[in-house]
Parts: structure tokens; sequence; C-alpha cells
């Protein structure tokens, strides 16, 4: 399995981003995908989730209003674009799945199996 993130780098604030994440080696559509983050200093913390079907999707209270997260299991990727961008979205954003077809939340790093390496972003004022 494998997870390749791209679309990170540089922005303004108030401006925009699209995270791209391209999988491979997996049977795309029975896996749900999230998108994570890391800040210098900090914890990573789960930014936006979606079901295999995409019917279901979950955000951080942080990113809620701001971010859509998407899908398309013919292309097996998974999208995160982050409009309204502020300092605090500075981060590496990692793609991570796990294999469920469950419509659930699931926000723990715990519940992944797979990651990529990470698309860094980052946001000045």
């Amino acid at each position: 399995v494998q997870l390749v993130e791209s679309g990170g780098g540089s922005a303004q604030a108030g401006g925009s981003l699209r995270l791209s994440c391209a999988a491979s080696g997996l049977i795309f559509s029975s896996y749900y995908m999230a998108w994570f983050r890391q800040a210098p200093g900090k914890e990573r913390e789960f930014v936006a989730g979606i079901s295999w079907s995409g019917a279901s999707t979950y955000y951080a209270d942080s990113v809620k209003g701001r971010s859509t997260i998407s899908r398309d299991n013919a292309k097996a990727t998974v999208d995160l674009q982050m409009n309204s961008l502020i300092p605090e979205d500075t981060a590496v954003y990692y793609c991570a799945g796990t294999i469920t077809r469950r419509e659930s939340s699931y926000s723990k790093e715990t519940d992944y199996a797979f990651w990529g390496q990470g698309t860094q972003v980052t946001v000045s004022s």
C-alpha cells in the first residue's frame, strides 16, 4: 500500500490550498480515508475523514466550515480543499487509510494502518 500526498506549499492567510492523496496497492473503495496534520512541537491531529462511499464526512472543529474532503474511487484519490487559511493551519499534512466500510468517524491515529509521507503547508499572515 502506498499513499502519496501532493499539493502542499505556501499560502497567505485567507488563501486556499488543495491537497491530494493518490493511493495504490489497495482496493481503495474498501478504505475509510482521512487527513491528519502535525504542527511543530505538537502532536498529530485529525483534520477530516471520509467514508468509503463518500456519503459520510467528518471534520475537526478547527477546520469545519473552511475545508472539504472528497474522494474519487475510480481514480483512488482523496482530496482536501482548504479555504480561508490561517497561520494555525501551518503543519505537515498526512493522508491515512484504514480498511472499513462502516459509515462511522475514525479520528484516532491508532485507527489507521496506512500513512503517506506528508506534505508541508505553510500559511503566512
